[in-house]
């Protein structure tokens, strides 16, 4: 027996009256004209009443409310857990003044986060540059890595230049060849303007940073260069420079990756994605169809959520507008251009791995652990699919799916996103590439951002001078007067410790709550999802085992089942 949620309108907010389906089923499937009619009056009436709102032009819309209470009580039940222990972090929150050297810094440490491993692991190892490779695979934001054939044309960098970085009797264009070159390119971030905190002037760099795979397996930057404008201002910084230059070369870069993993690769990737998908699901599929019952478990937190974000972290006087270098001003600017660089490809992780070149490399456990997860995902979503779609021609006879999918590109994105279905392993591999943003990739960028960004040298969230112009002229003090005051710091310290936490109602990866589900046909499939991905759990805690530094975050007994932080 299917309930079906049917939304009316009651100031000052969505209520749920219930009516009941025999079965969930295609429309086609319906026995009833009546029921059928039922269908169609849901959407109607929900569609009236879930509407969209242009959060930012160029980027995916988001649900139009003034309220959280306007969302009714079946998309307000997520809680937060209890945030561990920071409240030493709140003497600083009122000091403006910057850190003195690294003793300091080395105490809010010492207090805050010595019970984590992985944290004190990056505290001792930040300035090495075998980390630096390693934090672009497997750090809290995986996605800006890719293998290059070819120099990025405003790249100032020469064979000669990074010859002795290379392996003796080879040359830049041999290690091209052979795809041993990686890049990271934050050009998103070149002219976005910087912040003002404290009433000081902040500082943004749009750097390219080129990578070798040296032949120990070990992925090292080789040359920086801190703007996207080539010039004599504007120099590549090599290995071979100061100690202090270099190391300064390397905050940059992490500054950077630090906007766009906040703003594209977590918001907009996981937040924004669930939400586009949770309000289109909610006008265009109705409860009686098999695609919203698997869909909403892993869509519905994302509402509140959201809001909530929109109206504290990404609000005037909130944490983006206070404390972090891109700030508030430039948020439509990022994801607007972020947006615009979101392919299909990008979303559906096989694609997207071999595409950058990290399905390759053995140390990239983030490539490892995603494609285990998107393949044990993909094969339960394949058997749902097929268990409703007899054919493919019954896919192309859905009109409700395709109302959904048409209200997702219309609302969303259009860059290689698929138009129509045509087959059941085009649907499968769509929905599949949605719960895998709403839960895998979403545990990989968020849970993981506080063990890499407790010890601040190694994840500036702002920088209070200019990227040097020069060579040659940085000491320790200076390094020090590049960091975020002591508030701002702490602020973004709090912010992520409580964005680090689990909902107290955690529901992992493919477990869901629903009535629905303990039906017979929908518990083979449950039993078998959830037994291959106890598989992985036991896999990745073996390897795990081995490490010193171990990847836990797309373990998927640590996997939620949506965007529910």
């Amino acid at each position: 027996m299917a309930a079906a949620s049917r939304w009316r309108r009651g100031a000052p907010e969505w209520k749920v009256s219930s009516c009941c389906w025999s079965t969930v089923c295609l429309l086609e499937e319906e026995t009833e004209e009546k029921l059928k009619q039922q269908r169609l009056r849901q959407l109607q009436h929900q569609q009236q009443l879930i509407r969209w709102r242009i959060f930012v032009d160029g980027a995916p819309q988001c649900v139009d409310v003034n309220s959280l209470f306007e969302l009714g009580p079946n998309l307000l039940y997520t809680q937060k857990s209890p945030a561990t222990n920071l409240y030493y972090l709140n003497g600083f929150t009122t000091r403006v003044e910057s850190w003195k050297s690294f003793s300091e810094l080395e105490m809010i440490f010492t207090y805050s986060a010595q019970q984590n491993g992985i944290a004190r692991f990056v505290k001792a190892h930040w300035m090495e540059d075998w980390y630096f490779g390693y934090q672009c695979l497997n750090g809290s934001n995986p996605l800006m890595l890719r293998e290059t054939r070819h120099l990025p044309p405003n790249l100032s960098v020469t064979s000669d230049m990074l010859r002795p970085f290379l392996p003796e009797g080879s040359s830049l264009e041999k290690e091209l060849q052979k795809g041993n070159i990686y890049l990271l390119d934050y050009e998103v971030l070149d002219g976005v303007p910087a912040n003002v905190i404290n009433e000081k002037q902040t500082y943004l760099s749009a750097p390219l940073c080129l990578l070798h795979l040296n032949q120990q397996g070990q992925l090292l930057p080789i040359a920086i260069q801190l703007q996207q404008k080539p010039g004599p201002q504007n120099p590549v910084f090599l290995p071979s420079d100061s100690g202090y230059d270099w190391l300064l070369a390397k905050m940059w870069v992490h500054s950077a990756d630090f906007q766009c993993h906040q703003l594209i690769s977590h918001y907009l990737r996981t937040h924004m994605m669930a939400e586009l998908y949770c309000v289109a699901t909610l006008r265009q599929l109705p409860d009686a169809h098999p695609l919203h019952q698997l869909l909403l478990p892993h869509v519905k937190t994302s509402l509140k959520i959201n809001f909530g974000a929109r109206a504290s972290l990404l609000a005037s006087k909130g944490l983006f507008d206070q404390a972090v270098g891109s700030g508030l001003a430039t948020l439509p600017l990022l994801l607007s251009r972020g947006s615009a660089r979101i392919s299909y490809r990008t979303l559906c992780v096989p694609e997207d791995l071999s595409d950058r070149g990290l399905d390759k490399l053995p140390q990239s456990f983030y490539a490892q652990d995603a494609l285990r997860i998107w393949d044990t995902v993909h094969r339960f979503v394949t058997s749902w699919v097929e268990l409703y779609y007899h054919g493919d021609d019954a896919v192309q006879r859905d009109p409700e799916l395709h109302g959904w999918l048409t209200d997702i590109n219309a609302h969303g994105f259009s860059n290689g996103f698929p138009q129509r279905f045509h087959t059941r392993a085009e649907v499968a591999k769509f929905v599949t590439a949605l719960i895998y943003s709403c839960s895998a990739l979403h545990a990989a960028v968020n849970f993981s951002q506080l063990d890499f960004a407790f010890w601040v040298p190694n994840c500036p969230v702002a920088m209070l001078r200019p990227p040097p112009q020069v060579k040659g002229a940085v000491t320790e003090d200076d390094i020090m007067s590049f960091l975020p005051d002591m508030n701002t710091t702490c602020r973004v310290l709090m912010a992520l410790n409580g964005l680090s936490q689990p909902a107290i109602d955690f529901v992992p990866l493919c477990h869901y709550k629903e009535a629905i589900f303990r039906e017979d046909a929908h518990r083979r499939l449950l039993e078998e999802v959830q037994a291959q991905l106890r598989d992985i759990s036991d896999a990745i805690a073996e390897r795990n085992s081995q490490l010193e530094l171990p990847y836990p975050y797309l373990s998927p007994e640590r996997i939620e089942n949506s965007v529910a932080i």
